[in-house]
């Protein structure tokens, strides 16, 4: 995590000050991160000469999962759906979603829809993925947005840890809007931590702090005039991140919205990660529906290059 972190919380997740206060109020119903409030879930996939399989899979309250399925291009492909039969992520909540793909698996994690992190009078929510590709595997996460309402406190941690013969794709946007009738960013704070390692060697750290008290995030190198964002990791050492990178360019410079104005207006760029193990590709639009579709785009041109297989359709209804 990023410089910032200080106290570690009950969960074993260091910290950054503001959050660290945070997780010292009480809450009026109960304690944060006891049952119902610490959701886990666990997956492990290995590959074999019949495709991938779920080797181990565990879940708390609440979590619960649909699959594997087979329905994905990618033959042997294995894919898992995580589902919550609540509303949302509240205040005092600790949810962790752990992943391991073995060497030679082949898996795909998304989500039953997008996550809503609602208004909050005490504590936090903490938000944590953790992805580990073994030698020769490719796991990709691609959930829906989260979206933020009114006095929202979330952390968010995702920390990747890839072979240099595998590779990991995750995608993360962010709608600083809920649907309820108030002003775009009127969260109270968002921190969120990327990180990826390569044989204990760290390849990406991407942090980003939102405290809409403090500094607008509509200001020039945060959102400007845009007010949603999404992104796309693709971490994969073995491969050639300029190949990566102008992939992507490819697809977005034939595939971007022509429509005029605000509403079809998208900003999208790619960066490298160090030592060249991937790429970044930061996506900036007004709507969630532009901004899932350019990634999605994205998304499909790397899975195309790295596996030879589309995206799957991933409409929930």
């Amino acid at each position: 995590m990023s410089g910032l972190d200080t106290t570690p919380d009950g969960d074993g997740v260091t910290l950054p000050p503001a959050f660290a206060e945070y997780a010292s109020e009480p809450l009026d119903q109960i304690p944060a991160g006891t049952v119902g409030k610490d959701g886990v879930l666990e997956a492990r996939f290995v590959g074999g000469p019949s495709g991938t399989r779920m080797l181990r899979d565990y879940s708390r309250v609440p979590f619960h999962h649909t699959g594997p399925l087979g329905h994905d291009p990618c033959d042997g492909m294995a894919s898992l759906c995580v589902q919550t039969p609540t509303g949302g992520v509240v205040q005092g909540d600790r949810h962790r979603l752990s992943v391991d793909a073995e060497a030679g698996a082949l898996a795909s994690v998304t989500g039953q829809g997008a996550t809503k992190v609602h208004s909050m009078q005490a504590n936090f929510a903490h938000l944590g993925v953790e992805l580990t590709a073994s030698s020769g595997s490719y796991l990709e996460y691609v959930p829906d947005p989260t979206i933020l309402n009114r006095d929202a406190r979330c952390l968010q941690t995702i920390d990747v840890a890839v072979d240099e013969d595998s590779t990991v794709l995750c995608t993360d946007t962010l709608v600083p809007d809920g649907l309820s009738e108030h002003a775009p960013f009127s969260f109270d704070r968002f921190h969120s931590s990327v990180t990826a390692e390569s044989h204990g060697k760290r390849c990406l750290t991407d942090t980003v702090v939102l405290d809409p008290e403090t500094r607008d995030p509509r200001t020039p190198g945060v959102f400007g005039e845009f007010g949603i964002v999404g992104t796309l990791y693709a971490i994969s050492p073995g491969s050639d991140a300029a190949t990566l990178s102008d992939t992507v360019h490819d697809r977005l410079a034939d595939g971007q919205p022509t429509e005029e104005g605000p509403a079809g207006e998208i900003l999208a760029g790619s960066s490298t990660l160090a030592d060249d193990a991937g790429i970044a590709v930061r996506v900036l639009g007004d709507r969630s529906a532009d901004v899932t579709a350019t990634l999605g785009d994205a998304w499909d041109a790397l899975r195309r290059h790295l596996i030879d297989a589309p995206a799957p359709d991933l409409r929930k209804f």
